[in-house]
């Protein structure tokens, strides 16, 4: 997939699954879970063991999704997930020798960045998007709304944090994607293989992001389910 199309599906799906488990195995069963539940974009954290290989599996098993690395730090790491298979990298920091890296083999980038700083630097270094993360622990939406207000021409990334409760509200405020990890596969579903509730949280979170583009109030599906 060219990396014009990687772009234009993150803007569509408007997720980005963050796969952040132990181990191999509990990755493939957490991306096929999402997966079957509508997102077809997963990033994988290369602080897992046998990452690569579990990028390597999932971009053979199905050419339907789009994965990436997560947690990359230079271009000796960017590399081999490259060499693996991955169509996209993200950092959660600033690594300015990434985003030359990712601009050289023409791959999309997703930096880490939390500062207005970082961001203006980020964009201007040329990566696709720019992932503001801890996002909970900073302002949450409030602070979102505050960067986009600062640079509306920047598509900006939430991520850290983003729940159920506040997946619409970083939409509204401008985010025009989510990064979603342990509030869209919990722990406990990994352990005892509940694909269903990963199923279900899949599903609720696009419908966030749906609602939300279509101008509605924040609003949940039923019960919060964790």
């Amino acid at each position: 997939m060219k990396r014009e199309d990687v772009r234009k599906k993150i803007r569509e799906i408007g997720i980005v699954a963050a796969i952040r488990v132990d181990s191999r195995d509990n990755a493939l069963f957490a991306a096929e879970a999402v997966f079957r539940g509508g997102i077809p974009i997963v990033e994988i954290a290369l602080t897992m063991p046998g990452a690569t290989e579990a990028i390597s599996d999932l971009v053979k098993q199905n050419p339907d999704f789009i994965v990436g690395a997560g947690s990359v730090l230079n271009a000796e790491m960017a590399q081999s997930c490259l060499d693996a298979g991955a169509q996209f990298l993200t950092s959660d920091g600033l690594h300015l020798a990434l985003l030359e890296f990712a601009a050289r083999k023409g791959v999309v980038v997703l930096p880490g960045a939390l500062t207005p700083t970082e961001v203006i630097t980020a964009w201007e270094s040329g990566c696709d998007f720019v992932k503001v993360v801890p996002c909970a622990h900073i302002g949450g939406e409030g602070y979102i709304g505050s960067l986009h207000k600062m640079f509306p021409h920047i598509p900006l990334i939430a991520a850290g944090g983003v729940n159920q409760e506040t997946a619409s509200k970083y939409i509204l405020a401008g985010a025009v994607a989510l990064g979603v990890g342990g509030e869209l596969i919990p722990a406990r579903a990994i352990r005892h293989r509940e694909a269903n509730r990963i199923g279900e949280l899949t599903h609720r979170f696009a419908g966030f992001v749906k609602s939300a583009r279509e101008g509605k109030p924040p609003q949940r599906e039923g019960p919060y389910i964790g």
